[in-house]
């Protein structure tokens, strides 16, 4: 049985990268958790069982202050989460690289992918969130909030999903908008599935048709699925992300 090998990629600074990897072929598949998320979620072990099944290499990973790696999460930035994501591609994969991005993962996969072109191979996205302080965090903060995280430079968020408030700073804000990718063209050669659910609170469904507009393949395909949420970990939501990623796979190799 092919077994996962945790352990953790020093980064430059001092900071460290927890990881997941299993040994297998090329293409690899690299999963992008969401945000204040982690790599033990449903959808990150669905990725990884399918790569075990299936003989592919596989890697997991927490970005800065989420999980099992080091950082405060609030001092984290777009930037900084998309240079780990391209640590990870250069210090733990090999080859083409198929990355599956899960909400705000879906930011951090497109800014790996124009990051290094080279070892992109196709996009996977679920509920991709590209650009969501610029286009949904600030639009959905109130007045008084706002004015706090000017004046303060951070404001307490409540969270969804039955977890304690978290902190959008306003440098977070600021420091994202060098990243903004849904702006213009977003060049990319390889193929890209989005799927997003019609009934998603947290991300409009017209976000994934954006980024499939704005992504220059010619191989762009959007799965809209009807009832679905934000999370898209149900049983028939995991087995459609794994024909999707079978699918990916299937055309690389041929």
């Amino acid at each position: 049985m092919n077994t996962a090998e945790p352990g953790l990629l020093a980064r430059s600074d001092g900071e460290s990268i927890a990881y997941r990897r299993l040994a297998g072929r090329e293409p690899g598949f690299v999963f992008l958790h969401g945000f204040r998320s982690d790599m033990t979620g449903q959808k990150a072990l669905a990725v990884e069982d399918f790569c075990r099944a299936r003989g592919q290499a596989c890697v997991l990973f927490d970005g800065f202050g989420h999980g099992q790696s080091s950082g405060d999460f609030a001092q984290g930035t777009i930037g900084r989460w998309a240079e780990d994501a391209a640590a990870v591609l250069d210090g733990l994969t090999e080859g083409g690289q198929i990355l599956v991005g899960s909400s705000f993962g879906g930011w951090i996969m497109t800014l790996a992918a124009l990051a290094r072109p080279a070892r992109v191979a196709a996009l996977l996205g679920i509920a991709a969130a590209p650009d969501f302080t610029e286009d949904l965090i600030l639009t959905e903060l109130s007045p008084d909030a706002l004015h706090t995280l000017d004046t303060e430079g951070q404001v307490m968020v409540e969270s969804g999903y039955n977890l304690p408030p978290y902190p959008i700073t306003k440098h977070l804000i600021e420091e994202a908008r060098h990243h903004l990718v849904l702006r213009d063209p977003i060049p990319f050669a390889g193929p890209a599935r989005l799927i997003h659910g019609l009934e998603d609170p947290d991300v409009p469904w017209q976000t994934s048709l954006r980024l499939a507009e704005k992504l220059t393949s010619a191989d762009v395909a959007v799965t809209l699925v009807k009832g679905a949420g934000h999370r898209l970990s149900e049983p028939a939501d995991l087995a459609r992300l794994m024909a999707t990623a079978d699918e990916l796979l299937e055309k690389i190799e041929s």
